[in-house]
């Protein structure tokens, strides 16, 4: 009785913990080996978008890490009193509430949750789409893909990222990353 209790106890806590980010963020075919949901994910996001795995995979890895709660820091006035997060990006994909409202609307995916790998790369797919639309942006581009991802349409727009040279730098690895993933995925299809 006390080994069910535990059995039971030990699987309650387990299942809060969510899925553990891959052990290899540098290659991609480990990636999808070692997390199917995510290569089942991004290859959907890519079937209904048109934005491809390693653009996915190379923005995930830059703005979460594939934690799948991931958050931004908090705040502090003085140094010490928190004074609640940098902005309101969560998740996989680190959407805005506003931002991740307008998807789920625009989707009637009601049910959208940025902690879900499925809802993240279709968010991440659905907003890097309506950049090639808005933006004339290539989606194979994971650099301007990403400065538009981080400044918005309207700030991609008006060139807002130009006066933020650590910006550009980020856009600069997002897109050495995005490339490196491309060959591997390229290799570990054959």
């Amino acid at each position: 009785m006390k080994r069910a209790i535990l059995l039971v106890l030990l699987l309650a806590v387990a299942a809060c913990g969510g899925p553990t980010p891959p052990r290899r963020l540098d290659d991609a075919c480990l990636i999808l080996r070692d997390r199917p949901d995510i290569a089942r994910a991004t290859r959907r996001a890519e079937r209904a978008w048109g934005i491809p795995v390693h653009v996915q995979l190379a923005t995930i890895h830059q703005e979460s890490s594939f934690v799948h709660n991931a958050r931004t820091p908090h705040r502090y006035a003085l140094g010490i009193i928190p004074m609640g997060r940098i902005s309101s990006a969560y998740g996989y994909s680190q959407a805005l509430d506003g931002t991740w409202d307008d998807y789920r609307q625009d989707t009637r995916n009601r049910r959208a949750r940025r902690t879900d790998i499925r809802d993240a790369t279709d968010f991440m797919g659905w907003y890097m789409n309506r950049s090639v639309e808005r933006l004339g942006i290539s989606p194979d581009d994971a650099r301007n893909q990403y400065l538009a991802y981080h400044e918005g349409h309207s700030g991609y727009a008006r060139g807002s990222y130009r006066n933020k040279p650590w910006l550009r730098r980020v856009a600069d690895r997002v897109d050495a990353r995005a490339e490196l993933y491309q060959q591997q995925l390229a290799r570990c299809r054959r």
